[in-house]
């Protein structure tokens, strides 16, 4: 009963349609409520005891899965279409494993779909494996390649790598498949046998209640269609092992504190040839003493006197690992103005690069002496006529 992309072999020995008492031609409405008619009438709660109601079930929920579905019916026709017109070499016609075909003589379909060209290839097997997974790898049942686990990890990395990008080392471990038994499961040297539970199909049908039913990965195989007799000492029979691995990640320049970075194919190693995973790796970065992220931009706050201010002047401000920069600073600047220098913030997406942004912030002195305190003083005297908080009152 092996499948490829949802095609069973078993399919061109039932009838689906029969099963559910409708016609080939039937419409999806009708198809739903045979269903639901014959669910209701052989639903294992409804009749406890009676295992031939319970077999019922499951054959209506099995050929309800399939014709009940647009994509499943389509490629169901397409099998029992081929089987019963003879539409391969050698001709077959009529019948599924009984008498019929060329000569009269019975043809079994299990036959058909296994291996019959040896060591040299050839047969049936060869030319069917695409649609129902056989082939020379045939002889045993073959589950489907799967994605390996996709890995979460965390990197903390210093402001400055943040801003320019870097390359760190990261030690992952993932769930892989068990390195003694290759993810059978089973004792290595044991040969697997199909599964009693779920026949091969890898799923089982299961009452979700009420008139419905759904189908639950095997619990005997864990969908893997085999099982072995004795399990892997190693791994106990679940085909899951651990990995150890270090790899080089590189972070690209400008990422921000928190940030969730996908690296494709660097997760957890796939099943049965599958492609590995993905690996997401979430960024922490450490603070800078002098420097802030707003967005893309950097922010700074750089200390001024008060005659800076009043008088201007031109001022040198650092920048992150670049050159100086000279601030122009206009006489009359109010305390807490934020200046622009361009492209000398952190990296954008699309390559360019945000701003600084300075905000100049006057620093008071604990305490002043001799010719500058009179200086202030003299100050303070000339200004008495304007007070600056008349206009508190005023408004109040």
């Amino acid at each position: 009963m092996s499948t490829t992309d949802g095609v069973r072999a078993d399919w061109a020995q039932k009838d689906f349609y029969a099963e559910l008492g409708v016609s080939k031609d039937a419409t999806a409405d009708e198809i739903k409520k045979a269903y639901r008619r014959l669910a209701r009438a052989n639903h294992p709660d409804s009749n406890p005891g009676d295992t031939a109601k319970h077999d019922k079930f499951k054959a209506v929920a099995e050929a309800y899965d399939v014709v009940g579905d647009a994509d499943k019916r389509k490629k169901y026709d397409e099998v029992r279409s081929l089987y019963a017109s003879g539409g391969f070499p050698g001709g077959f016609g009529g019948g599924f494993g009984g008498q019929g075909g060329q000569g009269g003589q019975g043809i079994n379909l299990e036959d058909l779909l296994r291996d019959r060209g040896g060591a040299g290839g050839g047969g049936f097997g060869d030319m069917f494996g695409d649609l129902f997974g056989g082939g020379r790898a045939g002889r045993g049942r073959r589950t489907r390649a799967q994605k390996g686990a996709d890995v979460e990890t965390t990197a903390t990395i210093s402001f400055t790598d943040a801003i320019d990008g870097v390359t760190v080392a990261l030690r992952l471990s993932s769930e892989s498949a068990c390195p003694d038994c290759k993810g059978t499961g089973g004792k290595p040297g044991t040969k697997p046998h199909v599964c009693p539970e779920c026949e091969g199909a890898g799923f089982v049908v299961a009452s979700a209640g009420g008139a419905f039913a759904i189908n639950e990965t095997c619990p005997m195989c864990g969908g893997r269609q085999l099982v072995y007799d004795e399990a892997c000492p190693t791994c106990h029979g679940s085909g899951r092992g651990t990995s150890s691995r270090t790899i080089q990640a590189r972070i690209p320049a400008g990422v921000k504190d928190g940030q969730r970075i996908r690296l494709r194919g660097k997760g957890g190693p796939g099943d049965n040839g599958g492609p590995a995973g993905d690996l997401y790796v979430t960024v922490k970065v450490s603070g800078h003493r002098l420097f802030g992220r707003k967005d893309d931009n950097l922010t700074l706050d750089v200390p001024v006197s008060f005659d800076e201010l009043v008088l201007g002047a031109e001022i040198k401000i650092p920048t992150l690992g670049g050159a100086p920069v000279t601030l122009k600073v206009p006489a009359g600047t109010p305390n807490g103005r934020t200046f622009r220098v361009r492209g000398r913030g952190a990296t954008k997406a699309d390559g360019t690069k945000g701003d600084l942004l300075a905000t100049v912030e006057v620093q008071v002195p604990a305490s002043v002496e001799g010719p500058a305190r009179e200086a202030i003083e003299a100050y303070r005297a000339a200004m008495a006529g304007k007070p600056l908080r008349s206009k508190l009152f005023e408004d109040a």
